[in-house]
Formats: C-alpha cells, sequence, structure tokens
C-alpha cells in the first residue's frame, strides 16, 4: 500500500558503498606452515578484488604469473578465506534494507553482525539479501566466509556425479568460470573474494527491474522499441513512463510485466562496423508513484537494429548467415576470453584497448566463449560504440553438466539475469547455448561414461531457447557451438551450420585447411608465442629453450612446443636456435592463420565467416591468440587485419592451378584493373596478363589466369603476384620456403632515422623479401610498429614507423633479432646445415633437452 502524502517526495534511495579496504584471512586449508601464522592473523583486502591480489599485494606470495610459481601457490584455491570489515548505518526512513553483492567468488556465506544473512553458490549472478532486521544504528560488522572452490567442486562431483570434463577439475560440478580451473592458454588460479561492487541499498519506495529496451529496424516500417520491465514492490497507481530522446515518448501503468510498444520516428538503424554507423539514442525509463512523484530511474544508449541467424536447410546442407536489419553479414571475428586472470583488475580502458585491436583488425564480430564469464556492461557498451556485434555463449564450456536442481536452479537464474542485463545493447547479436558440448556429447565417448545421466541437453534445447524467447524475443539462439541445427547430423559436419577445426593445430598441416567446405567456422586456430619482452617477463630459464621447466609452465597446450614444431612442416625450416625459434613459430602462427581464412573466404557466399580463435590472453603465455597478455601485438593480429579486409585478393587452387579470387566486402562495386606477373625472385617478368575485374557489392567472383602464368619453369626461383588498381595484392608461390631460392640478408638494405615520435625505418628490396617484420619489442619494450608481414617484390620500398618515448639505437632497428624475414630463416638454416651458425638446443639428441626428447620419442608420434 502507498503511504507517501500526496505532493510529498518519498524519501530517495540510499545506497552505502562497501568497496575499499577489508581484512582477510585464511580460515582452514592447506595453508604453508611458513604462512600459517600471518593469514590466520588476518592482511588487508580490497574490495572489489580477489584474494591472490591480496596476496600479491601483501607480500606473502610471489607472483604466480611468474616462473613456476603457480605450481606452488595451487593451495590458495583448496583454502577458505573471510573478509570482513565495520561500517556505520544512521539510516531510519526506509522501510526496504538490502545488502546488494554484484559478484561473489564462489561458494560464500554472508553474516552481518553474526548472524546469517544468505549464502552464495554462483559468480556468474548477483544477489540481494534482505538486512532489515540485521542492521544496527551506528556500527556494524559484515563477515563474508568464502569456501575453497576447488574442494567445493570435488566435494559436489562426489554427490552429483562424476562427468565428463575437460582439464583437470571438476569446474562443471560449480558455476564459476571454467577457466580460472586451468585451460590450454590459461593457468591455474582459483580465486576467491568479493570481485564486483558491493553495497547496502535503502528504500521505502518501488523500485525497477529487469529493464527490457528490446529495439528492431526495418526498411519498412524504421525503428521500433518494445519495452519490457518488472517492478518490485509497487503501490497502487504507479506509473512508467519511456523518453527515447526526445523523438518519441509513452506511459502505461504498471502491472506484471508491464510492457509498452512504440515507433520512434527519426532513428536511424545501428549496423555493424564496415556496414554503416552506429547511432545510440538516450533513453530514460521513469518510475512514479500515485502522487507523479519519482521513485525510480532506468538511464541508457540503446540502438535500433533487427538481427537474424538463417540456419535453414538448403540443396547442400545447412546454412549459417547471420543478417542485420535484413542485410546479410560476413562474419569476420575473433573468439574472446577474459581480459584477465583476475577480473577486478579489467576496466572500460583496458577493454577500449582490446576491442579496438579487434576493430583495427577489420573484425566485425567477437564471441564471448561460455568457459568465461558473462561480460561488463563497459564491455558490451565498447562494442557497440566500435560496431562489433557480439555472440555471447551462456557459461558451459567443454564438459557435460548435471541437471539436477542445485545446478539448473543457479544456471536458470544467472541466464535470466544477464539475458535481461544485456538486452539493452545493440551489439547482442546471439546467445549460444555452450561451447562443444553437444559436440563432446556426440563424439568424444561421453555417452558411455555419462551411463544414462542428464549431460546438459535440457540446458540448450529447453531452459535456454525458453528464457530468450521469454525475455529477449527477436535476438537469435543457437543450441551450441559446433552444431549442424539438426539432432540427426554429426555437430561438427563442414556443411552444416557452425564448425570448430581443430585438428590442423593438433595433428595436421595447415594446409588442411583447404580440405573443408566449411559454411561458417567459430573456432579454429594455430599457436604462436608472445612478444618476445612478454615471455621473458615471466619465463628466465638459463638456458634460453622452449622445452625449459619455466617454458613449459607457460605452454598450457598438450605437446603445445612440439606441435609448434611440427607445424613448421615444409613451411619453415626447424630451428635450432632460441630467437629465430621465436620468430618462426610467430611467423608461421600468422600464416596459418591467414591460409586459413582465406580460403574460407575464397568459398564466399557459401561461407559465410570465420571467428578465430583467439583475439587475448589473460596472461603472459604461448597460445592461439592474436594479441598478447602485456597488449602487444602480435604477427598473427597483422595477418588477421590483411585477412580481414573490407575487399580481399587471394590467389586459391582451382582445377590444379591457381585462380584470382576476390572477395567484397564493401557497400560498393568493385571495379579495377588486376595485373598478373610470373616473375623470378630477382625481378624478371616471364608472363604478363591484365584483367578486367568487376565485383558486386557484398559479393565475390573467381577468375581463371592465363596458362603461361601457371606453369613455372623452375619453381624454386618463381612466383606470381596478382595487383589490384585499388591497392591489394596477392601472392602465388610454387613451393614451400624451404625450397625456395630466397636470399638472405642481402636481400635488402634497411635504414633508420630519427623521427619527433620514434622512428623512420626503410627497407628496399634487391630481391623478393618475405614477411618482412620488424619486432619492435626487441628494440625496446615500449616500442610498436605500423606495420609486419611485408613482402616486397625486387625494388619495392617499404617505410615502417615506430613509435616508442625512449631513444633507440638505429642499428637496432635494422638488424636482428629486431628486423627479421622470412629469407633470413631460410638462409639461416642453410647456413647451419653446413655448420656456420651456433646453436641453443643442437641437432643431435645429444644436445636436445630431456623434456624435449622425452615427448619426441614416446608423445607425439603422429
Amino acid at each position: 500500500m502507498n503511504t507517501t502524502p500526496r505532493g510529498v517526495p518519498a524519501p530517495p534511495a540510499v545506497r552505502l558503498d562497501l568497496g575499499g579496504r577489508w581484512s582477510c584471512r585464511a580460515v582452514a586449508g592447506p595453508v604453508p606452515d611458513e604462512l600459517a601464522r600471518a593469514l590466520a592473523d588476518g592482511f588487508p583486502g580490497t574490495v572489489p578484488g580477489v584474494v591472490h591480489l591480496d596476496l600479491l599485494a601483501a607480500g606473502l606470495i610471489d607472483d604466480p604469473y611468474d616462473g613456476r610459481n603457480e605450481h606452488d601457490l595451487t593451495w590458495i584455491g583448496r583454502t577458505d578465506w573471510e573478509y570482513s570489515r565495520e561500517f556505520e548505518w544512521h539510516d531510519d526512513e526506509h522501510s526496504t534494507l538490502e545488502l546488494v553483492a554484484e559478484g561473489l567468488d564462489t561458494i560464500a556465506c554472508v553474516r552481518l553482525n553474526g548472524v546469517e544473512a544468505g549464502r552464495s553458490a554462483n559468480h556468474h549472478r548477483s544477489y540481494r539479501f534482505d538486512v532489515a532486521d540485521l542492521l544496527r544504528r551506528g556500527t556494524n560488522e559484515i563477515r563474508i566466509l568464502f569456501t575453497g572452490a576447488l574442494e567445493h567442486a570435488e566435494a559436489r562431483e562426489a554427490v552429483l556425479g562424476a562427468r565428463p570434463h575437460s582439464n583437470d577439475h571438476p569446474f562443471n560440478c560449480i558455476r564459476k568460470p571454467a577457466y580460472s580451473f586451468g585451460w590450454d592458454w590459461g593457468p591455474e588460479i582459483v580465486t576467491a573474494g568479493i570481485w564486483r561492487p558491493i553495497s547496502l541499498e535503502a528504500r521505502a519506495t518501488a523500485r525497477l527491474t529487469g529493464v527490457r529496451p528490446l529495439t528492431s529496424w526495418s526498411q519498412a516500417s524504421g525503428a521500433a522499441l518494445d519495452l519490457r520491465l518488472d517492478v518490485v514492490g509497487q503501490g497502487a497507481g504507479h506509473t512508467v513512463r519511456v523518453d527515447v530522446a526526445g523523438l518519441a515518448s509513452a506511459s502505461a501503468p504498471v502491472g506484471p510485466g508491464t510492457r509498452m510498444e512504440l515507433e520512434v520516428p527519426g532513428a536511424e538503424p545501428w549496423w555493424p562496423r564496415s556496414h554503416g554507423a552506429q547511432p545510440r539514442y538516450e533513453t530514460t525509463v521513469s518510475l512514479l508513484d500515485a502522487t507523479g512523484q519519482l521513485v525510480d530511474t532506468w538511464t541508457g544508449r540503446i540502438g535500433f537494429r533487427s538481427v537474424s541467424v538463417d540456419t535453414t536447410p538448403d540443396e547442400t546442407g545447412t546454412r549459417f548467415q547471420v543478417a542485420v536489419n535484413g542485410a546479410p553479414v560476413h562474419v569476420r571475428g575473433a573468439n574472446w576470453i577474459p581480459a584477465d586472470t583476475y577480473l577486478p583488475r579489467v576496466d572500460r580502458a583496458s577493454l577500449l584497448r582490446a576491442l579496438t585491436d579487434a576493430a583495427e583488425a577489420n573484425m566485425n564480430l567477437v564471441r564471448v566463449w561460455g568457459g568465461g564469464i558473462y561480460e561488463t556492461d563497459e564491455f558490451y557498451d565498447v562494442c557497440d560504440e566500435l560496431g562489433l556485434l557480439v555472440w555471447q555463449d551462456f557459461t558451459l564450456a567443454c564438459a557435460a553438466y548435471s541437471e539436477a536442481p542445485e545446478l539448473w536452479d543457479e544456471i536458470e537464474a544467472e541466464a535470466r539475469e544477464a539475458i535481461t542485463r544485456l538486452s539493452a545493447h545493440p551489439s547482442l547479436a546471439i546467445w549460444n547455448g555452450g561451447n562443444e558440448n553437444i559436440w563432446g556429447w556426440a563424439d568424444w565417448g561421453w555417452r558411455a561414461a555419462l551411463e544414462g545421466a542428464t549431460w546438459g541437453e535440457g540446458y540448450y534445447t529447453r531452459l535456454f531457447p525458453g528464457l530468450v524467447d521469454e525475455l529477449a524475443p527477436g535476438t537469435p539462439y543457437l543450441e551450441g557451438s559446433p552444431f549442424s541445427f539438426d539432432r540427426y547430423l554429426h555437430p561438427n559436419s563442414d556443411l552444416d551450420g557452425s564448425m570448430h577445426i581443430w585438428d590442423v593445430w593438433n595433428t595436421h598441416d595447415y594446409t588442411t585447411y583447404r580440405d573443408y567446405r566449411p559454411r561458417f567456422v567459430s573456432e579454429f586456430g594455430f599457436q604462436g608465442p608472445p612478444a618476445m619482452t612478454t615471455l621473458e617477463s615471466v619465463v628466465r630459464d638459463e638456458p634460453r629453450s622452449p622445452y625449459g621447466p619455466q617454458m613449459l609452465s607457460h605452454q598450457k597446450a598438450t605437446d603445445g612446443n612440439l606441435k609448434l614444431e611440427r607445424g613448421l612442416g615444409d613451411h619453415l625450416p626447424v630451428q635450432e636456435d632460441y630467437v629465430d625459434w621465436h620468430w618462426a613459430t610467430q611467423l608461421n602462427q600468422a600464416r596459418a592463420i591467414r591460409f586459413g581464412i582465406e580460403h574460407f573466404r575464397s568459398l564466399s557466399p557459401f561461407n559465410t565467416g570465420s571467428v578465430v580463435w583467439q583475439l587475448n590472453d589473460c596472461w603472459p603465455v604461448i597460445s592461439w591468440s592474436a594479441v598478447d597478455g602485456l597488449g602487444l601485438r602480435k604477427p598473427l593480429w597483422f595477418a588477421l587485419r590483411a585477412a580481414f579486409a573490407d575487399r580481399l585478393a587471394t590467389l586459391q587452387p582451382r582445377d590444379g592451378d591457381p585462380a584470382l579470387v576476390l572477395h567484397n566486402e564493401t557497400h560498393l562495386q568493385w571495379h579495377s584493373t588486376a595485373t598478373l606477373r610470373r616473375m623470378t625472385l630477382q625481378g624478371q617478368e616471364l608472363a604478363t596478363a591484365v584483367l578486367d575485374v568487376e565485383v558486386r557489392a557484398r559479393g565475390a567472383v573467381t577468375l581463371a589466369l592465363p596458362e603461361a602464368l601457371v606453369h613455372p619453369e623452375d619453381p624454386t626461383r618463381e612466383f606470381v603476384v596478382a595487383e589490384l588498381g585499388t591497392g591489394e595484392r596477392a601472392l602465388w608461390y610454387f613451393v614451400e620456403d624451404t625450397a625456395l631460392a630466397l636470399g638472405g640478408d642481402d636481400a635488402f638494405e634497411a635504414t633508420a632515422e630519427a623521427r619527433d615520435d620514434g622512428y623512420l625505418v626503410t627497407v628496399r628490396a634487391r630481391e623478393l623479401v618475405k614477411d618482412l617484420t620488424l619486432l619492435a619489442d626487441q628494440a625496446h619494450r615500449d616500442a610498436s610498429v605500423d606495420e609486419a608481414l611485408v613482402t616486397l617484390l625486387p625494388g619495392e620500398t617499404v617505410e615502417l614507423r615506430v613509435r616508442c618515448a625512449e631513444q633507440i639505437t638505429a642499428e637496432a632497428l635494422v638488424a636482428r633479432p629486431v628486423l627479421r624475414t622470412a629469407n633470413d630463416l631460410v638462409a639461416r638454416d642453410r647456413s647451419a646445415s653446413l655448420g656456420t651458425v651456433g646453436t641453443w638446443i643442437g641437432r643431435s639428441p645429444v644436445g636436445v633437452e630431456p623434456a624435449r626428447q622425452e615427448m619426441l620419442t614416446g608423445r607425439l608420434e603422429s
């Protein structure tokens, strides 16, 4: 009942932020003897935060990222931790008093003034606890006890039943991000703490909840808003009003499931990048009581768009076509993992830097992978601004999940909250049931192991689609990734729906990408090390080696460095020198992924997109990322920028000979002239042709090459180049670099000169120079460069701009290990075969480290 007198404003809501300094102590668990006293007595804690950061700040542990420290600190995830503090409270006006915990990590009991206020069992959701009967006027004490997540997960597995999962720990028995238990790119750092804000909220009035401003746009009817919301604590006569940037407004009485539909004339559509602009409109939702007094508001910036995913069958298989505002979008994207192992360290500035890496690499989509988190509003706000579509997984990955009530209820609660919270963002394009779980059930031997037990099918086929339809109708929902959208088809078929391609990294040469004709690739990847300064900030093996113990602590993939070595194949020589190993494996990663993307795009419109694994890292590690854990762009990033360009020219095999394939992902027709030449490595032209080319907007064409261009006289000394009048270039080689007669350091000349903001490095090719790259961090850790992987034809010149506030000697910028090419790897290998280059590893078994020798003889025979 509303008891507020007419004309008198209701007491405003009061919020007391409980963040800042807390006290932390270990309560129980396998604490090392030398730390037992200090941890029992307590040490300063920070909220929001996690216990690892607090231990580190107090000087009680060494950096878990450094060396092999991670392995010595796993006890932290098995220890119970208590956070406590006192606070003052003097409010008497409000009838509703709630403790609002936006993120507790993970199994927690909250006590206020010695009395239990509530419990949490889910990292992925928030909690509201009624504390009206527990608060005191004056000084209050709050204590939150966190049970060790590893201990809890193992205990619940014993009750729920063991089910298949990747990696070592039963992360599928606890609602905590899977990656925190260790992944093939991530450390085992099992955190605990108050990882998002916590506060007291006092009200004497109703409040808005579940605000969902669902938008749509079409050419025929323009922009429309379907506003849905709920109200908690409503009284008689409450109304809600919405205003969209002065373009449209409406009011309605509050009731169960309040809904308002209105057209918004004059609002322009929101588009993904390269398809149009990203206008957003300030929108206010106001809750008014019976007297017309404002009691609560919601504000946000909304964009108008409609998204669909066509997964209907055709004559070949099953389509997978993303469309925005009715326009098909060829997806050029990357998978996203959490930006840091320690989530409280992630802020809007760091997200902007990381997502700008995606936009500047010509991407239009990021997929938030299901082993991580439901990303923050800041993440989505940046994606809204940059025009990046977001495919958000529900947080289930690479495991079978029990459907028992204790998990089902938590998964439902977190999904409801996530769908509601993120529905306002125009970038949110797709909800996806989970990562590789359906594939695992179909193909990884799970069915026999489960013996009829539930494995998560109910989440993917009933719970999630039902919630999306209820809370955000119109948003596409996918059962899983990969998936063929028919229960009678293999979930990872290349002709149906989305697929993941992992045999290339695990067992096959990267040319195997061409064996597939995928409709859509939502995961594929190839490893490479991070920048040298990033790697050596945490790896200090002596002697330096790809197989040193600290190095292997930062290589989480099974036999990862052996796979890097195997992956060089015939493309590049195996490198025995540590510095050359680093460059060769970085280069091979970049080449492998560019090879795959160009093949996929050459299949357009049959293929409608690819999402590479992965954009980012959460710590310094050897991984599949394009940008390393310290934010440095690897050569792969430059390869992605080229392969994802709006206009792509590539030479691809067709009927045994190379053909020119052009893919135009712009809204304009592409008309140009293609000049094709077969020439020697020294620049002699052997055959030429000129073709007029025309590619429709959002279209592709394939052009056969004249016979004179495709049949070399000496394949080891010739190549083909296709150059478009609009600046695009494609190259074709008849043999791999290991057989190509590339020149070495004498193939080019380089100079460097200081400029106001850094340095200008000029390189002129005397003969063919492949994949010229300036590894700027090896000149100075703060240096960066604007271009990489540049192939120069004989006589060509390129200028590389190096930014660095510190002084660098010119000589360092134009020599190994900073300025590298594929040529120098091949030339150094030739010299090594003649015994003229010293090695770090050695070529005979006697010189191979025991770790590498063990793996070579017993673990990678395939």
